[in-house]
């Protein structure tokens, strides 16, 4: 597996979040400026992958 590249140039927003726990249920916020950009509304679904390096990619699955 090659390592992924990232050029500066490409990224468009960066940001972080908090995560909640409470017992069984883990929530994270999706920062408003990337709901907005991906037109994400509820019942919308995210793709989580997990990269063996702990890289965490979040992709909105189309419809």
């Amino acid at each position: 597996m090659t390592a992924m590249k990232i050029e500066m140039n490409d990224v468009e927003y960066v940001t972080e979040t908090t995560v909640t726990i409470r017992g069984s249920r883990r929530r994270t916020t999706v920062p408003k400026v990337i709901v907005d950009k991906l037109a994400i509304k509820d019942k919308d679904r995210l793709r989580w992958m997990l990269l063996k390096d702990k890289t965490i990619l979040i992709t909105k699955v189309s419809r």
